[in-house]
């Protein structure tokens, strides 16, 4: 049966930062839970497209060409191939990220965070 999922209860078991948490899945999606701080890398995902959900903080998302500010409540979808640069200027942010099961968060299996479900 469908249960409903309580983003306040999911974020509040982890606080390890740019370590994705598994909260549900559908349609062959993961729907991960992020935390993070500071910088993440240069990546892409050659692929499939990345869907990043601001919950609360303030997420710059840097492409090679402009700069993208996201707050609570604001989404951005960065298409396969395109080269992103997550960073968080101060504070915190909390953000679902959406994508096909298996997606490397780094775009490299080698380098990749292994999503735990939670």
């Amino acid at each position: 049966m469908p249960r409903k999922i309580n983003l306040d209860d999911k974020f509040a078991q982890f606080s390890d930062h740019w370590a994705p948490r598994v909260a549900g899945r559908y349609n062959g999606n993961e729907i991960r839970l992020v935390r993070a701080v500071g910088d993440f890398q240069w990546h892409c995902h050659p692929d499939t497209d990345e869907l990043f959900i601001v919950v609360e903080g303030q997420l710059v998302m840097e492409f090679r060409d402009h700069v993208e500010t996201l707050g609570p409540g604001e989404i951005i979808v960065v298409p396969r191939g395109v080269e992103h640069f997550p960073r968080v200027p101060e504070g915190e942010v909390r953000m679902i990220v959406i994508d096909p099961a298996d997606t490397a968060n780094t775009g490299d299996t080698s380098t990749a965070f292994t999503p735990l479900e939670i």
